[in-house]
């Protein structure tokens, strides 16, 4: 295949039999590398151009590499993988992490720093959230940029090509505009979600009527404001299922939880005429136990008998106590009071829930912690967002007494803002 000399080129390297033809396959979205169990299979750079959200780049397929190795064929295959790695805008490391770390994996990893490239460590064959704990073993290698992936499943693919191709040209203007902005409107029945959707379409989408329950499908409208898509979906009012009796209700609460799970921010609807009620603070844990960016909106402020907003703010922290870090938004979807100051809100929030944190940043804030509690944190890391998801190595097994996990996340707040977004804590114990 012709090479393109005008195009940033990637390179997969690793020692043979990691995932290297698989991940090839799965980025071009072509079977242009042949896969198979046998160690050694691609021995030639097999070049492919792909592209990530209009970012267009040259893939450079190698042969696995072990150096040292003094068969002929290997050392053609570290020579053909050394012309390539010369060229080389960014380097994929790939690492089975189902496996422990080799001789040949440090002898590569020490080979790759000498380059003075950019390297980013994938781990691969991590296709399950009980395999994520095997990636982080990987960052004695020396790479601050790890991603756990599985080539064969497509997981975690995303995360790793908007990081490998950040610095890469835009072919396309079009295609390099944000991605749209999925928002589920949720509540319970009447508390106006309906009229906040045409509020924020601008225009007549979802049926209006003071009777409970008459929005039985989701309906979806999309708004651009700015340079960014916002795709609102009203979710229908949720109810427990035990007070459910009718099967387009049944049918509505199942939909609303699905939809929630899809979209990237909740808009959490009250009504200000009647406060805080038990139901929702059970539709609120919908979206916080699915790790939704959430964003409490007081509606019909217009019309609320006390309008005290402070005291109202106080009892949604009182009944809603695990959404502390919700902004409180009021509004009247009716007159329309408030609902164009949602879209910067919802922008915010959005971008906190996939806020990423260098490792590097992490542990120098890790650092500055002033808590003698044990266990000790001996180093922490961000595998995933939105939500944000932090794993930490601690000295001794066993999980965080919950007054120190609850100190972490206030102060990962405060040091890295993460407005809106639940943020969660894993914990492993490093290996001595």
């Amino acid at each position: 295949m012709p090479q393109h000399q005008d195009l940033p080129t990637v390179v997969i390297v690793g020692r043979p039999n990691v995932g290297k033809s698989t991940l090839f396959n799965a980025i071009t979205g072509r079977r242009r590398a042949i896969v198979g169990d046998e160690p050694g299979i691609t021995r030639d750079r097999i070049h492919e151009t792909a592209e990530y959200r209009g970012r267009r780049f040259e893939l450079v397929d190698t042969g696995g590499i072990v150096t040292g190795d003094s068969e002929h064929i290997p050392a053609q295959v570290l020579k053909q993988a050394r012309v390539a790695l010369e060229r080389a805008a960014h380097i994929i490391f790939l690492i089975d992490g189902r496996t422990e770390i080799t001789g040949a994996d440090r002898d590569l990893a020490q080979l790759l720093r000498q380059l003075g490239k950019p390297v980013t460590l994938a781990v691969n064959k991590i296709d399950a959230p009980a395999r994520e704990s095997l990636a982080h073993e990987f960052y004695s290698l020396g790479f601050g940029d790890l991603f756990p992936v599985s080539a064969e499943h497509r997981l975690g693919l995303e995360e790793l090509l908007e990081h490998v191709t950040a610095d890469f040209p835009s072919s396309e203007v079009e295609q390099a505009a944000p991605e749209a902005i999925k928002v589920a409107i949720i509540g319970r029945p009447n508390v106006g979600k309906s009229t906040l959707l045409n509020a924020l379409a601008g225009e007549e989408r979802a049926i209006v009527s003071p009777i409970p329950g008459t929005t039985r499908d989701a309906v979806d409208a999309t708004r651009r404001v700015g340079d960014i898509d916002y795709v609102f979906v009203d979710t229908a009012g949720i109810r427990r299922k035990g007070k459910t009796k009718l099967m387009a209700e049944k049918l509505s609460v199942v939909m609303a939880r699905r939809h929630i799970r899809m979209a990237a921010v909740a808009l959490l609807v009250l009504d200000a005429t009647e406060g805080v009620l038990g139901s929702d603070a059970t539709i609120a844990g919908y979206a916080h136990e699915g790790g939704r960016g959430i964003i409490i909106c007081v509606n019909k402020w217009d019309v609320a008998p006390v309008k005290d907003r402070r005291a109202f703010e106080e009892q949604i922290r009182r009944e809603l106590k695990f959404l502390d870090y919700a902004p409180v938004h009021f509004l009247s979807a009716k007159t329309g009071m408030g609902v164009n100051r949602l879209f910067p809100r919802i922008r915010e929030v959005y971008e906190s829930a996939s806020r990423r944190i260098t490792t590097g940043e992490l542990n120098r804030f890790v650092e500055t912690l002033k808590d003698e509690r044990e266990p000790r944190i001996m180093y922490i890391t961000q595998p995933a967002v939105r939500p944000p998801t932090f794993v930490l190595f601690l000295d001794r097994p066993g999980p965080l007494h919950f007054s120190k996990e609850r100190f972490l996340i206030n102060q990962i707040r405060r040091r890295f803002g993460f407005i809106g977004t639940p943020i969660e804590l894993k914990t492993r114990a490093k290996k001595r």
